[in-house]
């Protein structure tokens, strides 16, 4: 395992309906994010948290991805998107009569697979 300061991290502005303030998160762990009033404030509560989330993978004698690994995919993530847009996924998986996860799932897999037709 490489030290905390070797995995990558992304920083970005958190909007005013979220708080306000900086997040940043850590590729190689799903699960680990922080965030802070200010840049400094996040990086230093990023450290904590990384330094937490390792010690909770050592302690549950799970494998600790190496930096940027992109850690372990879980198959399950989290999007925003735009009320309106939520609103016509909802519509459309209503009226096909699926759910709306396996609505964008299916649109998901059909652009994946149109661009690499394309590639």
């Amino acid at each position: 395992m490489g030290k905390r300061i070797d995995y990558p991290f992304e920083i970005r502005p958190l909007s005013a309906e979220e708080g306000g303030g900086f997040l940043i998160s850590y590729p190689d762990f799903s699960e680990c994010l922080s965030d802070g009033e200010t840049v400094e404030e996040a990086l230093a509560n990023g450290k904590d948290a990384l330094k937490s989330t390792i010690a909770a993978l050592k302690a549950r004698d799970l494998p600790i991805p190496a930096p940027n690994s992109g850690g372990v995919a879980s198959g399950k993530f989290v999007a925003r998107v735009p009320k309106t847009i939520h609103a016509r996924l909802a519509t459309r998986a209503k009226a096909e009569g699926v759910s709306l996860n396996t609505l964008v799932v299916t649109f998901i897999a059909e652009g994946l697979g149109r661009k690499e037709r394309h590639a």
